[in-house]
C-alpha cells in the first residue's frame, strides 16, 4: 500500500474526515468509499475503479435532470429555449466549480496539490458532479434530489441573477472589441500533456498584447477562462453596470 492509500485510508477512518464530510453534505452517508472515490480526481489515481471520473459520469446526468425537472416546474409558461439555456447557465463548469469550493469541497478533495494549474482550474465543479453521483448510489434519486435543491440550488443559485447572467465571456469581450475598433484572437500558448491529458493556455491579445490567459483540458474552455480573466481586468462587467444605471 502506497502513501496516498494509507493517507486515504487513515482519512477514511478519522473522525475529523467524517466531521467534514458531514458538514458539506449536511448528512452522514452510508457508504464513505463512495465519497472516497468521489473526491479523488485522476491525479493521484489514474485507475477508472479508484478516482472520481466514472461518478462524475452519473452526477453530471442525474444534476442535469433534477435541474430539467426544477426549472420545468418553476416556470411553467416557459418556452424550450429559455429552460436549456437557464439548465445551461446552473450546471457550467465555471459555475458548479465556485459552488464546490463554497461548500469546502476543494478541502477535501484529494488532487495533486504540487501542480499549480490544478488548483486554479476547474476540476472542483467536477467534484461536485462526482459528489451528486455518490449521493445517487448511496441514498437515491428522491434523496439526492431534495439535497440537490436545498444544498446546491436554494443556497447558491439565484434564478433573478441567472435569468441576466451573460456566460459566454468571449462574446461580451468580441463585442467590446469591435465597439472599440481592437483586434481580438485567441492564441494557444502552450499545449503539454499533464496527468496523462492535454492541458491547453490561451491567450487574449488585443492589439498583439497578451492581456489574459487561462488554462483547461480543451482549447474551448481555456479560452473562456482567458476571456473571464480579461472581462474582469478590463473591468466590463462595472461598465456595463454603469451603462444600465438612469
Amino acid at each position: 500500500m502506497g502513501f496516498l492509500d494509507r493517507f486515504i485510508a487513515k482519512e477514511d477512518k478519522a473522525p475529523s474526515f467524517k466531521k467534514q464530510l458531514r458538514n458539506v453534505l449536511g448528512f452522514s452517508p452510508s457508504n464513505t468509499s463512495l465519497y472516497r472515490h468521489a473526491l479523488t480526481h485522476r491525479s493521484v489515481k489514474d485507475s477508472a475503479d479508484q478516482n472520481n471520473e466514472r461518478l462524475e459520469y452519473l452526477g453530471d446526468a442525474i444534476l442535469s435532470g433534477i435541474v430539467a425537472d426544477f426549472l420545468y416546474k418553476k416556470y411553467p409558461y416557459k418556452e424550450e429555449g429559455f429552460l436549456t439555456e437557464m439548465r445551461s447557465k446552473m450546471v457550467n463548469r465555471a459555475t458548479l466549480n465556485d459552488i464546490a469550493i463554497k461548500m469546502g469541497l476543494k478541502k477535501i478533495t484529494q488532487f495533486n496539490r504540487i501542480d499549480s494549474s490544478l488548483r486554479m482550474s476547474q476540476i472542483f465543479g467536477n467534484t461536485l458532479e462526482a459528489v451528486v453521483g455518490a449521493v445517487y448510489l448511496d441514498k437515491g434519486y428522491r434523496k439526492t434530489k431534495r439535497w440537490v435543491i436545498e444544498r446546491l440550488i436554494l443556497p447558491h443559485l439565484f434564478m433573478d441573477d441567472l435569468e441576466n447572467l451573460e456566460i459566454n465571456h468571449k462574446n461580451k469581450l468580441y463585442g467590446w472589441a469591435n465597439k472599440n475598433g481592437k483586434n481580438l484572437e485567441f492564441e494557444t500558448l502552450e499545449e503539454r500533456i499533464e496527468s496523462g491529458r492535454r492541458l491547453f493556455t490561451v491567450g487574449a491579445v488585443v492589439n498583439g498584447e497578451l492581456i489574459a490567459q487561462g488554462k483547461a483540458y480543451n482549447k474551448k474552455d481555456a479560452s473562456q477562462v482567458a476571456a473571464q480573466i480579461a472581462v474582469e481586468k478590463l473591468g466590463l462587467n462595472k461598465l456595463e453596470g454603469m451603462e444600465e444605471q438612469p
